[in-house]
């Protein structure tokens, strides 16, 4: 009976989903400075639904249902997207459902029962209701209203590539504009490229091609990798890790400042993190300039006595920058 109930739900959902535009809908409005993707579920009673996954790009608007109330309690769960690992839109626990991968429609929702589905935390939301329209907000802090959202996203992506747009903060200004030249200069992009409806997905893709100004890995492997960075300045090494870049992924760690010499140790690891093994040996992309980690996350100063600092040495890789200060590692297998 449940599975039924169950099934009953989704179909409801799928229904308040999938029709035709009428004038009543529920809108789902982001106005804070990061790509987002969504999941709404509905309980109904005991069970539950679950549908996804809706886009929304900064300042943008999309309908998540065809009308302005629920067949239930509405829930959402949202995810950031070209953010590091990790990241969330801190969003509180009310109710786990199951999501699901590309476009999927769950019934049943409070178990998994598929291997390509996994539990996520929702947040039960009300829609205000005006003129038979439901509306919903993601909002941040800086409480940006959308055109605010769409500039502080593209200037979030910009910061994230190397770019120097100023701060985040949703205002235009001269070094907004200064990036945004240069990056759409760099990318051979039309001039107006600012303005046009795909311009987050073309920076998305540039930053997750490892483009603009500063330092890049790019994982070309099938495994996660695990990569530490060192940093020298005035003869001193400090060395940070660890950051994961996963397959087909790249990565611009944090570099402050203007370091005399760069330096990239990295491993791959598999699904439990466990060092990959070739040829009897760990498959680790590093160089000649001994420098020191540690297994966990680590901070360390000094590159001469491993051990005092709870560690071990590895051989680091010098980086080489081109004449604009540019450079990106692509780990690939032998």
């Amino acid at each position: 009976m449940r599975e039924r109930i169950g099934v009953a739900a989704a179909a409801v959902l799928a229904a308040v989903v999938l029709v035709c535009p009428a004038a009543a809908e529920t809108r789902l409005c982001n106005r804070t400075s990061v790509i987002t993707e969504a999941a709404i579920g509905v309980v109904v009673g005991d069970t539950a639904a679950t549908r996804g996954w809706f886009r929304l790009d900064p300042g943008q608007c999309r309908a998540i249902l065809q009308s302005a109330e629920a067949p239930g309690r509405l829930f959402l769960h949202t995810r950031p997207i070209g953010e590091a690992p990790g990241a969330s839109l801190g969003q509180p626990d009310h109710m786990s459902l199951c999501i699901g991968d590309g476009d999927f429609l769950v019934a049943g929702a409070q178990t998994c029962r598929q291997a390509t589905h996994r539990l996520a935390s929702f947040v039960e939301v009300r829609p205000t209701v005006v003129e038979g329209i439901g509306v919903l907000f993601l909002s941040e802090e800086a409480d940006y209203d959308l055109p605010q959202a769409r500039k502080a996203g593209i200037q979030r992506l910009l910061t994230r590539m190397g770019y120097d747009p100023g701060p985040v903060d949703g205002l235009e200004g001269p070094k907004t504009d200064a990036a945004l030249r240069a990056f759409v200069t760099d990318l051979n992009l039309p001039a107006d490229a600012a303005v046009l409806p795909d311009i987050f997905d073309r920076l998305l893709a540039a930053l997750r091609a490892g483009e603009g100004p500063g330092f890049a890995w790019c994982n070309d492997t099938g495994h996660r990798i695990m990569a530490a960075l060192g940093t020298e300045e005035a003869g001193r090494i400090v060395t940070r890790g660890w950051f994961r870049i996963g397959p087909g992924a790249c990565l611009k760690p944090p570099l402050e400042g203007n370091p005399a010499r760069v330096l990239s140790f990295a491993e791959a690891v598999d699904a439990e993190g466990r060092p990959v093994v070739r040829d009897g040996r760990p498959l680790v992309f590093g160089g000649a300039v001994t420098a020191c980690i540690r297994t966990s996350e680590f901070e360390i100063t000094g590159s001469t006595d491993c051990a005092a600092h709870g560690g071990s040495p590895a051989n680091f890789l010098v980086v080489t920058f081109d004449g604009r200060r540019r450079a990106s590692l692509r780990f690939r297998e032998p």
